[in-house]
């Protein structure tokens, strides 16, 4: 029987290759396990939340629309208004949709805007990535018959993209960007200037920018919210979003990821199109999901809470770690990326085989680029999703691991 080919063109996500590289592993069994790869939160998910969830649990017996509920898209967009000063710019009922989690909504975005059909096929549309990045992006390329273009993201560069570097032939097979601020797994925040220059080119070459800005509520300086794409398209007068699309979830900013609830917002004819893929595509958020999302939206203070647990963390490893490992505190998010003694997936089986402790492989998270180079090797991702009293035991350990050689 026949199945879609494009399926077989998909690398193995990295937490499979994580689990074959760890099998047969046998850490110390006095050492309790401390995993520090799955970039999911682990703090208490605030209880307005869970108290909207739980009392809106009569729209189980109703069809949710895809659009949302008039309500869940005025909360978006009153909470897009005061993060990123918008101005009034956000229409709710052509600029908001609800989404089951960026993840499946970053993929089904290629699926409905990628246009395979026109053209030279022996010159396929390009989907342009950040190298490291994440995984869903290259996926979504590959399975709507686009080829993926890896922008390596390196330390010569600040960890972003260099955009300028990219011929301006390559820009006019682009139909997406993908751009991830703040980065993972980096944790660099792109400035102002820099998303507005991703602006001019998306307006020369025509193509959409698709923003992930899950990370953008995690930051660690409460006074230097790192800015977004659709602030810097209104600091640019284009007050209609041209082009882009921003995605956020709950996932991180509220501690969420089990809820599976965020949004896409921007250009409305973009998102029309997207909305009509998404009516055959049957990811309409429950009732009761968009009331707690509403809740949540509508709440800053226990992101602010939230935030403060990150920095403790970072506060508390980074005096261990700094001594034995290059590796610094991020703008944003929640995880490090310190480079370690030799291969970075020896280094992860040998620290989960002596220590009980799991971080990521960069390879893993990134792909040979332009020149053939892997930006990811050499690195792991950290990810400081568990307790302060667990992430410092388990930095203890590793830089046990490191010194022990």
């Amino acid at each position: 029987m026949r199945t879609n080919p494009r399926l077989d063109l998909l690398y193995a996500y990295p937490f499979e290759r994580l689990a074959r590289l760890k099998a047969g592993a046998t850490p110390p069994a006095h050492l309790p396990h401390v995993a520090l790869s799955i970039g999911e939160p682990k703090h208490a998910p605030p209880r307005l939340a869970v108290e909207a969830l739980t009392g809106a649990l009569h729209g189980l017996g109703v069809y949710p629309a895809t659009a949302g509920t008039p309500e869940f898209r005025r909360a978006v967009a009153g909470w897009l208004e005061r993060r990123y000063g918008l101005g009034g710019s956000v229409d709710p009922d052509t600029m908001v949709l609800p989404v089951s989690g960026t993840r499946e909504a970053l993929f089904a975005f290629v699926q409905a805007v990628a246009d395979v059909e026109s053209g030279d096929r022996a010159r396929r549309p390009l989907v342009a990535m950040p190298n490291p990045g994440y995984q869903i992006y290259e996926g979504a390329a590959l399975l709507a018959g686009a080829e993926p273009y890896y922008l390596d993201t390196t330390p010569a560069g600040g960890f972003l993209p260099d955009l300028d570097a990219v011929p301006a032939a390559v820009w006019d097979r682009v139909q997406v960007l993908f751009l991830c601020s703040p980065g993972n797994p980096t944790g660099t925040v792109a400035s102002e200037a820099w998303l507005r220059r991703a602006l001019e080119l998306a307006e020369r070459h025509d193509f959409a920018i698709a923003a992930d800005e899950c990370y953008a509520e995690i930051y660690l300086d409460e006074a230097a919210p790192p800015p977004g794409f659709l602030g810097a398209c209104r600091a640019a007068g284009r007050t209609g979003f041209e082009r882009v699309v921003v995605f956020h979830s709950l996932s991180k900013r509220s501690s969420l990821p089990g809820l599976r609830s965020g949004f896409v917002a921007g250009d409305a004819a973009l998102l029309k199109r997207f909305l009509l893929y998404r009516t055959y595509h049957g990811c309409a958020m429950p009732v009761h999901v968009q009331a707690a999302s509403i809740a949540a939206w509508n709440d800053d203070a226990h992101v602010v809470e939230n935030r403060a647990l990150y920095r403790a963390k970072f506060d508390a490893v980074l005096p261990i770690l700094q001594p034995v490992l290059d590796v610094e505190r991020p703008d944003a998010g929640f995880y490090l990326w310190p480079k370690v003694p030799g291969d970075d997936t020896a280094f992860t089986r040998a620290l989960f085989e002596t220590q009980n402790v799991t971080v990521v492989p960069g390879s893993y998270l990134a792909r040979d680029g332009l020149h053939g180079v892997n930006p990811g090797r050499g690195r792991v991702r950290i990810s400081l999703v568990a307790t302060v009293e667990e992430c410092v035991a388990a930095a203890q350990r590793i830089a046990a691991f490191v010194r022990d050689g």
